[in-house]
């Protein structure tokens, strides 16, 4: 197990964007979530993805998105791509997106949203926390790969600094809180 957690009735709230919801934003909610429940905290998450676009609304993971996921365990093809709304954006205790596009596009679409709510993906990641997640939709499948690497490191590392928050018992973890990094 990766820390002692009560099991408690708390839900952190995470959204992952990318720009169509079919590649990396897919494959980073079913990681992150298969790690969390490999270290049986799933019940602490409630995990989904969007798309700043819904040109592809409906569609199912990109077939090599959903290959380069299954090599971990994780199943993302009955996923449905959606594009995120302005609601969306206060529904959610964290919001992590793929590059600064996503970032850009987010918080041009409401000026409410507090900004360490909305992050990089690689935000916790020491070393890289200013580092984007490259689209790999019209790249092969060894980029599919890299971005599924990427995502399992940077889901290990957000997983780690959110329970950590939860056991030091943060009143607002799951209010965007940024927690200590052990």
């Amino acid at each position: 197990m990766l820390v002692n957690v009560k099991k408690t009735p708390v839900c952190i709230r995470i959204l992952f964007i990318c720009y169509e919801n079919i590649c990396r934003s897919p494959m980073a909610a079913g990681i992150f979530f298969s790690h969390a429940e490999r270290h049986g905290l799933g019940h602490l998450f409630s995990v989904e993805s969007a798309g700043t676009r819904s040109y592809q609304q409906g569609s199912s993971p990109d077939p090599r998105a959903a290959a380069a996921a299954f090599q971990l365990g994780v199943a993302i093809s009955s996923n449905c791509a959606r594009g995120i709304d302005a609601l969306d954006l206060f529904d959610y205790d964290w919001i992590f997106v793929m590059d600064n596009e996503n970032y850009e596009e987010i918080c041009l679409l409401t000026g409410f949203v507090e900004k360490p709510k909305v992050r990089l993906v690689m935000s916790f990641v020491p070393g890289r926390e200013e580092e984007e997640i490259q689209d790999p939709y019209y790249g092969t499948h060894r980029e599919f790969e890299q971005v599924r690497d990427d995502l399992f490191l940077a889901s290990d590392h957000i997983l780690r600094n959110l329970v950590v928050s939860c056991e030091e018992g943060s009143p607002d973890y799951s209010r965007n809180a940024i927690p200590k990094v052990r």
